[in-house]
């Protein structure tokens, strides 16, 4: 009925920020096409066919009957992720006046962002001083396996970004053969490697 409706959101620290981008799903459609389309399963039984059986077959999406990804939470606490998706809903395509209702049956992306300044409400320093304790406080926690210690929303990616911009960025399987088709079809050159 509806999409994974992701959030995204960041907040400064004294030093860095915080960087969350989480989908309303158990898991993304991309991640589920590419997974259909190399004939891979997911990670786990994310999905539910359309006869209502939980599994990591990432196909029964894209069939007729399609069935579905899972609401974040799952079988035992989708009704959180559910609740969270109809919560964008409102937020996107209900506040713009224009959504679902008019394009039944095709894909439609609405966006909301909303801006807060800190200074307006307790102050910037206040802010941040909040932000960074709680952020050092769970950098401190006791994680339950030492090699994977407790990390920030955004720390792994902001890790991948500076590797990326040193090292070029590396690409899923499947990509090139994408970017090949929408080069001849848009007739641009298709990036070179490095």
């Amino acid at each position: 009925v509806y999409t994974p409706n992701p959030i995204a959101a960041a907040w400064p620290l004294k030093k860095g920020l915080v960087m969350l981008d989480v989908a309303m799903s158990t898991t993304t459609i991309g991640l589920s096409q590419r997974l259909s389309s190399q004939k891979k399963r997911l990670p786990g039984k994310w999905v539910m066919s359309a006869d209502g059986r939980i599994t990591d077959d990432p196909t029964v999406i894209f069939e007729e009957p399609s069935g579905s990804i899972l609401p974040l939470g799952g079988p035992a606490l989708g009704h959180k992720g559910f609740a969270l998706g109809l919560l964008v809903e409102a937020l996107t395509s209900g506040l713009c006046g224009f959504g679902r209702k008019d394009t039944p049956g095709r894909w439609g992306a609405t966006v909301f962002l909303m801006m807060m300044d800190p200074a307006a409400f307790g102050g910037r320093e206040e802010f941040t001083a909040e932000s960074t304790w709680i952020a050092e406080a769970c950098l401190k926690a006791d994680p339950l396996d030492k090699r994977n210690p407790v990390r920030l929303p955004g720390q792994a990616a902001l890790a991948k970004k500076r590797r990326c911009l040193k090292n070029g960025v590396e690409l899923e399987p499947g990509i090139i053969e994408v970017l090949e088709k929408w080069s001849a079809t848009l007739g641009v050159a298709v990036p070179i490697p490095i």
